[in-house]
């Protein structure tokens, strides 16, 4: 099964909840309350998500945590390798490929390319794309008079 890994899911729940209220600067705390998260987990994640470059860090008394940028320019693409380091479907689709049977494989160029789909398709989605819809208003119904009544 292909599936990211819990902590970058965690990494995209965290981030929403910052896109929520980008002008704010939230603690580690109030991100662990609203993600449903263990504290130490979001610290955890928090880490690379700042050396990414995709947080901003704040210290002291009021210190805390916040976008670094609009959510509509951080693509998905950028909190998965964030957290999991660069996009490789298999040892041979990255970049750097150390893989053995390289040579008489002949699959390679096959698993590049979905490797490039799914970065493209990851890049093309922003954190902004994924915050959840507002809730539906609620019609009310109109009732009009009869004319001459």
């Amino acid at each position: 099964m292909l599936r990211v890994t819990k902590l970058t899911d965690y990494a995209t729940v965290i981030l929403v909840a910052l896109a929520r209220a980008p002008e704010r600067v939230h603690s580690s705390a109030e991100l662990a309350e609203l993600a449903h998260l263990e504290p130490p987990t979001v610290a955890k994640v928090l880490k690379p998500l700042a050396h990414a470059g995709l947080v901003e860090s704040f210290r002291g008394a009021s210190g805390g945590y916040r976008l670094a940028r609009p959510a509509a320019d951080i693509p998905l693409i950028a909190v998965v390798e964030a957290i999991e380091g660069p996009l490789g479907m298999t040892e041979c689709s990255g970049e750097h490929s150390s893989c053995e049977h390289e040579p008489h494989c002949g699959v390679q160029s096959h698993w590049r390319r979905i490797n490039d789909v799914i970065a493209e398709a990851l890049g093309g989605i922003t954190l902004a794309q994924m915050l959840p819809a507002p809730p539906a208003r609620k019609a009310i119904p109109l009732r009009l008079a009869p004319a001459g009544g």
